[in-house]
């Protein structure tokens, strides 16, 4: 099996998995904060299971795994940390026997890894020395399970995304790095996202990324990125609103067709990994299936 960083040279454009915190509430599986996610990997794994078959059926070469909340920290919040490193582990494993099941062994398996605190509240990040110790922790629990790469993802400070990007690269796998911006192409704690990849471009990452963006504000962040990188970029965006007590709320705004046109700007802007984040479901993957099918 070639490497993501292999395939980004050969192919025009890789297909990312889309959310599964909310099509785990879809399917009607608690997902209250804030394990948020974490929560089925206790109540109802054989969902979380489910759903990477889907999202591979549905044409995805990358899943990633169940862990945006499986941090000691986040599990500590309803006194569960002990359980931490089983839970992360198990989600690998889950994401494993997806891939094993459907017979698609040229899928990559990504390990997800969310801010500490809040996505949204860039402010409760944590300082850099406390970030790179509890990354590291939770990623090498991720290499152990047997992860192909690491997705750092939703990062809202340049602080914490060098933090985990540091303790990725201790791994030695392949590392995605992905931001969460606003409409004025700045990752939320007021940094122009052409700082924040500049910053970390010395880590040399397979490429960058923007996520849990609305799809409509996906393009100027990748212009920027696009005018002071020459890393392969891309973008997975939600669908949809957070929400404080089930952490999300879902909105009819894009269906998959719609949200497959708003992808296909992106690839003409010259993505090179696209997918879904939060609201997106199979059915938004299978169309942008179609979509690269025929480029």
């Amino acid at each position: 099996m070639k490497s993501i960083i292999e395939r980004l040279g050969e192919t025009p454009v890789l297909l990312l998995d889309g959310a599964m915190g909310t099509e785990l509430f879809r399917r009607g599986i608690k997902t209250r904060l804030p394990s948020w996610s974490a929560r089925a990997l206790m109540d109802d794994p054989q969902t979380v299971r489910e759903i990477h078959e889907d999202y591979i059926r549905a044409g995805a070469e990358i899943i990633t795994t169940n862990t945006f909340r499986t941090t000691s920290r986040s599990l500590g919040k309803e006194g569960l940390h002990h359980r931490a490193e089983e839970l992360t582990k198990l989600a690998v494993n889950l994401a494993k026997e997806a891939r094993n099941k459907t017979g698609s062994e040229l899928v990559w398996i990504a390990g997800s890894i969310a801010p500490l605190e809040d996505c949204y509240e860039p402010q409760l990040t944590p300082d850099s020395q406390s970030a790179f110790k509890e990354h590291k922790e939770f990623i090498h629990w991720l290499a152990e399970a047997g992860v192909d790469l690491i997705l750092i993802e939703t990062m809202n400070t340049i602080q914490e995304a060098a933090a985990a990007a540091r303790a990725a690269q201790t791994t030695g796998l392949p590392v995605l790095i992905s931001w969460t911006c606003g409409a004025d192409g700045k990752i939320l704690d007021g940094t122009s996202i052409s700082k924040a990849v500049l910053s970390l471009e010395s880590s040399k990452p397979a490429a960058f990324l923007v996520n849990c963006t609305p799809a409509k504000n996906i393009i100027p962040a990748l212009k920027k990125i696009r005018d002071v990188s020459k890393v392969p970029f891309g973008a997975y965006a939600n669908i949809g609103k957070p929400e404080p007590v089930f952490g999300w709320e879902f909105t009819n705004e894009l269906d998959a067709a719609a949200y497959a046109r708003e992808v296909k700007s992106w690839i003409q802007e010259g993505a090179k990994i696209v997918g879904g984040c939060c609201g997106t479901s199979p059915d938004h993957i299978s169309a942008l299936k179609k979509l690269l099918h025929g480029w």
